[in-house]
């Protein structure tokens, strides 16, 4: 079964190849072999060739595993950090949506189902 493949924005496809590109030389550095990452990582070392090219279909929890055994973990709470458009409209005080109202539950069925 062959997965289907993800189509991105080319300025998000950069993106994600300049993190794998950065994940490689990460590990690189620190010389360690893909063996040896992927195996901490727990996945394997195909998915780690993807995540270093920058493959959309890889999950984000491989990315993090990565990035864990690398010792970047701390990387990830960058992520949103600075969100200035979030805040910018934050302090607007733009009208949100409003919910609809929440429908009680009717317990009584409950207890009668139960006598």
């Amino acid at each position: 079964m062959s997965r289907e493949k993800n189509t991105l924005l080319p300025s998000l496809q950069r993106l994600l190849t300049g993190l794998g590109e950065n994940i490689r030389y990460a590990r690189l550095r620190r010389k360690f072999s893909a063996a040896v990452v992927a195996e901490r990582a727990g996945i394997a070392r195909n998915t780690l060739r993807a995540i270093e090219r920058g493959e959309p279909s890889v999950t984000f929890g491989a990315y993090a595993n990565v990035l864990l055994s690398l010792g970047l973990e701390k990387d990830l709470r960058l992520i949103g950090h600075d969100d200035e458009l979030g805040r910018k409209l934050q302090d607007a005080g733009l009208p949100t949506k409003a919910r609809a109202p929440r429908l009680k539950r009717n317990n009584n069925r409950k207890k009668e189902a139960i006598k």
